[in-house]
């Protein structure tokens, strides 16, 4: 299977390579998510992915309660030109007795309303007099400062949608409900593949043409950020029987299997036939630069019962721009969440640059204020294998093939910070 999207553009082999968006869109559609769950306690559930929906449990909140420290009352009683006595002292955790009547009772923030009041005055508008009355500075109205029972959530109610990522603000959500635990997808299992003879481990002296493996660095952390178990298969030599049977064993462990290096078309470039032997390909190339050689495919009779493989570009900067906007949707659906659409913004060029061919370009560039707006200048040179310019980069300028960057004119820009790695 392929993607057909009418791109001028070949590959070395002779097919068109399919637009970046598309190839996004579609994995996002036929990439399944893993099975399997687990109970984990909310404390070590920050990143994880919610297994199903959970409802509302209690009201939130509880009780109808005091927004401000101040003065319980009942708005009637403000009669006359005499103040209220203080019957009652309510600080928050205590069960207050009903208000009596013609007096008012000294409340504090989140302390439950004595039944019979029906008003909160704040403190900084109340005047105590010679006698210990309370006066009020301006007249209240009736229900002001009162948080009512179940006005944020109600028994029932739907609280988060399976699929949700837990973070900070959802794990505070959870145990107002009540929850010690919750139910989440396992973790993705990730296999990960460098190939190239040339790469060896950081901390081994270099041989003369060697290169140390900085993509295994990268990808395990973007793949360990995002919550994946990672499978490191170490370095593979660009030997074909050697990488296929390190694709077969991958996918006997793993959920996904991601590798780098070997997935353009030249004599030491195996991963492509090496996948077409013991599976298929869906995706061979992208109307991209960087990140050109993506490839899809999966090992196994079928997507859907198989292994995804993720094979990215070898040069590291071509290998960030592809995970960020290839691969990191894939992982996603293995972990059974939606991908969110990606942020654009619109910003001002400033700089020249002469059109890209027949690939869209993605400029790493900076922002800089200017006359109070923002322009992109260029980070550093573009080479796609400049970890340094993505490094120093916000985001990335988009350049559609046949249009010249000009100074000053607009363009689609992706802040960098979207992408979690």
């Amino acid at each position: 299977m392929s993607i057909d999207c009418g791109c001028s553009e070949r590959h070395g082999d002779g097919h068109s390579l399919t637009d970046p968006l598309k190839a996004r869109q579609w994995l996002i559609d036929e990439v399944i998510p893993c099975g399997g769950s687990e109970r984990v306690s909310l404390s070590s559930a920050h990143g994880r992915v919610l297994a199903e929906p959970l409802t509302a449990r209690l009201d939130l909140p509880g009780v109808d309660n005091s927004a401000m420290d101040g003065y319980a009352l009942r708005r009637a009683d403000l009669t006359g030109s005499t103040g209220l006595a203080v019957s009652a002292r309510i600080p928050a955790g205590v069960a207050p007795e009903p208000l009596l009547s013609g007096s008012c009772a000294r409340i504090f923030t989140g302390a439950p309303l004595p039944r019979g009041a029906d008003c909160v005055v704040p403190q900084e508008q109340v005047s105590i007099d010679a006698d210990g009355l309370v006066n009020c500075l301006k007249a209240p109205v009736t229900g002001q400062h009162i948080r009512r029972r179940g006005e944020e959530v109600q028994i029932g109610d739907p609280l988060l949608e399976a699929g949700t990522v837990i973070n900070a603000i959802t794990c505070a959500m959870l145990a107002s409900q009540g929850l010690r635990e919750i139910t989440v997808r396992r973790r993705v299992r990730v296999a990960l593949l460098c190939t190239g003879s040339e790469l060896v481990t950081p901390g081994t002296p270099l041989a003369p043409g060697q290169l140390y493996n900085s993509n295994a660095a990268m990808l395990s952390a973007a793949l360990t950020q995002q919550q994946a178990e990672v499978l490191d298969f170490g370095i593979i030599a660009d030997h074909p029987e050697d990488l296929e049977r390190a694709l077969l064993d991958a996918a006997e462990t793993a959920d996904l299997i991601v590798c780098s290096g070997g997935v353009s078309v030249g004599e030491e470039d195996h991963v492509r036939p090496c996948l077409e032997r013991v599976g298929a390909i869906h995706l061979h190339g992208v109307a991209m630069k960087p990140g050109k050689p993506f490839t899809f495919g999966h090992i196994g009779d079928t997507l859907e019962q198989g292994t995804p493989v993720i094979a990215l570009p070898g040069n590291p900067s071509a290998a960030l721009i592809a995970w960020r906007m290839l691969g990191q949707p894939c992982l996603q659906r293995r972990q059974g969440r939606t991908p969110a659409e990606l942020e654009r913004w619109t910003v001002e060029a400033g700089f020249h640059k002469r059109a890209p061919r027949q690939r869209r370009e993605l400029l790493r560039v900076c922002l800089e204020p200017l006359r109070g707006t923002t322009r992109a200048v260029l980070a550093g040179a573009q080479g796609s294998n400049m970890l340094r310019t993505a490094h120093n980069a916000d985001g990335y300028l988009i350049v559609e093939p046949g249009n010249d960057v000009i100074l000053g004119e607009h363009y689609i820009y992706l802040p960098a910070s979207q992408f979690l790695c």
